[in-house]
């Protein structure tokens, strides 16, 4: 093909895509040095897939499709749960470096709401990092793939038929370069970024869902961010975390008297589904009761080579795990919506597909089964470079474009606090008007940002959805409805929800 295939993002979905997209030449463009400022390499527990002898890609499937509260496509878990295995075996080939037991078979951890143990690990709490750097020595070593450091990517380049033609970005001298591309992969994460409170890196704020909705892609349940319920409660930004890992080897939920609180709220305590300990943990803390996780007698002693990051990021706050609960708070986590796309990552819009946590497969419905969100970078990242290599040259045809504008330092703060307080683990209708209120007051001083377009997504599919599901609860209307339907949002779509009157009562915080 005349135009390289442009890949933008270098976390776990990017890198699979490129590898698997050979013979057709690749550049992938990346902010940050390679192997930072990827979700990915912050990914603590494992991946999940069906490697045990009690385990079978069916059991996998049903528990995705039990923890997506109703809006999972049942294809799309069925296609995870069936290729997962194979994806495993294949990195491990790539020296991904996955603990074994002594009998060869998988070292494999229990998290939440899985039915069994199935996530593959890398020593306790490394997976993320593990993988990564394993990804990053094969695409170095790939001679169709080019990466590009300290490229940042800033919007796409629309094509006169319609689509896209390729990517603006600048160089790491801040050089602008408009590159053309017949097709061209969004693999750019999260947009946890946008909340006062989070565990991703502080850049993932849902650009490449302002990117494609701009070129009238669909924006798929944008409401449902799930909040990891065991973020470590030091004051940090991003705040570090303690892994469900811990929870799955016993580790205890208590309150500041050491009352064990989960008991209380489901059948399945510590591991019930993320969004159901999310909001217990978050009521302990609103109350000021405090919620700490006790893995003394589960680790204790063990802690620093069983859970080496969780250990470090206690001790640098000055807690030692080994002899003292760690206090823990919910922080957004993961966005379960994003992008439409169908199974091979295509998103409607011509030229444009995405890959990983900014696509919406369908996969992960109101609330992601926990490790599987590595799984679906894989499964799909390399689905969509199947695909790709099937794809006919498309002739292109640029329009000149610009890069939205930036939002300030002092207006993106303001914007974090909001989300955390209004779009939180707990919602409600004045609170997402009150949102929605103030991204109009700084679109009209700002422009429409990326952080602003994709805030709007969240805050405006939050209105819409007037019931409770997996990650998104309204306070306002706390009952599910018995029909689960999907929220779908252009831009112009998303433009159009306006705030509601908003009573006098404050929103629930």
């Amino acid at each position: 093909m005349t135009h390289p295939l442009i890949i933008v993002g270098a976390g776990i979905a990017g890198l699979w895509t490129a590898l698997h997209a050979a013979p057709r030449r690749v550049i992938v463009l990346t902010g940050a040095p390679l192997g930072t400022g990827s979700s990915t390499g912050w990914a603590q527990g494992g991946v999940a897939a069906a490697l045990g002898d009690d385990d079978s890609p069916a059991l996998h499937a049903r528990d995705t499709i039990a923890a997506g509260a109703g809006l999972v496509d049942e294809a799309a878990a069925h296609l995870l749960a069936e290729a997962g295995p194979a994806e495993i075996e294949a990195l491990y080939g790539f020296s991904a470096p996955f603990e074994r037991e002594a009998d060869g078979s998988w070292s494999l951890s229990r998290e939440a709401a899985h039915s069994t143990a199935r996530v593959a690990r890398v020593k306790g709490d490394q997976a993320g990092a593990g993988i990564l750097a394993a990804l990053i020595r094969a695409v170095r070593a790939t001679p169709h793939i080019e990466i590009r450091e300290g490229w940042r990517a800033a919007g796409l380049i629309p094509d006169l038929a319609g689509g896209c033609a390729g990517v603006i970005a600048f160089d790491a001298d801040g050089l602008r370069h408009d590159l053309l591309a017949s097709d061209v992969v969004l693999a750019t994460g999260s947009l946890c970024g946008l909340f006062g409170v989070t565990t991703t890196p502080a850049s993932s704020q849902g650009q490449a869902l302002a990117w494609a909705a701009r070129l009238g892609a669909v924006i798929q349940d944008p409401e449902f961010v799930q909040f990891h319920p065991t973020a470590i409660d030091v004051g940090r930004d991003p705040a570090p975390l303690a892994t469900e890992a811990l929870r799955g080897e016993g580790a205890l939920l208590i309150d500041r008297s050491g009352h064990r609180f989960m008991r209380g709220v489901h059948a399945d305590a510590e591991l019930a589904p993320r969004d159901v300990v999310a909001r217990a943990v978050h009521r302990q803390v609103k109350t000021g009761r405090g919620a700490f996780l006790d893995a003394r007698a589960a680790v204790g002693a063990e802690f620093p080579e069983r859970f080496p990051a969780v250990f470090a990021a206690c001790m640098a706050a000055g807690i030692d795990p080994r002899a003292q609960p760690i206090p823990v708070a919910p922080a957004a986590h993961y966005h379960m919506g994003g992008i439409a796309t169908d199974l091979d990552g295509y998103t409607g819009v011509p030229g444009l597909w995405a890959a990983g946590e900014c696509a919406s497969t369908g996969v992960h419905g109101a609330n992601r089964l926990a490790s599987n969100s590595l799984l679906e970078g894989l499964v799909f990242g390399r689905r969509a470079a199947e695909a790709l290599k099937l794809t006919s040259a498309r002739p292109i045809t640029p329009l000149p474009a610009e890069p939205a504008p930036a939002l300030p330092a002092d207006a993106l703060h303001e914007l974090r606090g909001a989300m955390a307080l209004y779009a939180g683990v707990e919602r409600d209708g004045a609170g997402l008007s009150r949102l929605l209120t103030l991204i109009d007051a700084l679109d009209d001083l700002h422009g429409q940002t990326d952080a602003l377009v994709a805030a709007r997504f969240v805050a405006a599919g939050g209105l819409l959805r007037e019931e409770s599901r997996g990650g998104h609860f309204r306070a306002d209307h706390p009952a599910t409805d018995i029909a689960a339907v999907h929220t779908r949002l252009t831009l112009a779509g998303a433009n159009a929800v306006a705030p509601m009157t908003i009573p006098l009562a404050e929103p629930a915080e």
